[in-house]
């Protein structure tokens, strides 16, 4: 299952939102307004929404223009990508990938959630 977030430019350097987005704690200030709680591990957060599981994150791979999120349990198999390219020395632009094997009982479960809790991500990313 693969879901997109919009495209969005952001009024930070990329080399500044990567710094961001590769700490752990940056990321309360991005949640959704029905974040229950968050709490910051080691190498990422472990979070809830309103009537949502828990979700435990881990930061798997940073570069110049991407940051990569795993699911932090084995039982399930997902990523979130922030694909993030440079337009010049104050600006970038952004787009949140989900990428994610799930099977079809599942899957029909948590696309629109997961949708949903991309695109606030994305809102939140676009008022920095």
């Amino acid at each position: 299952m693969n879901l997109e977030g919009r495209k969005i430019i952001v009024n930070k350097s990329a080399t500044q939102l990567v710094d961001m987005l590769k700490s752990p704690e940056d990321y309360r200030s991005l949640m959704p307004e029905s974040l229950q709680s968050f709490e910051v591990r080691d190498n990422g957060f472990k979070f809830s929404l309103k009537g949502m599981p828990e979700i435990a994150l881990i930061i798997d791979e940073v570069s110049e223009d991407k940051v990569v999120l795993k699911s932090a349990s084995a039982s399930l198999d997902f990523a979130l990508i922030g694909d993030i390219t440079s337009v010049d020395d104050t600006k970038s632009e952004v787009q949140l990938l989900f990428e994610g094997k799930f099977n079809p009982f599942i899957k029909m479960m948590v696309e629109k959630p997961l949708q949903n809790f991309i695109n606030s991500l994305t809102d939140n990313l676009e008022k920095l």
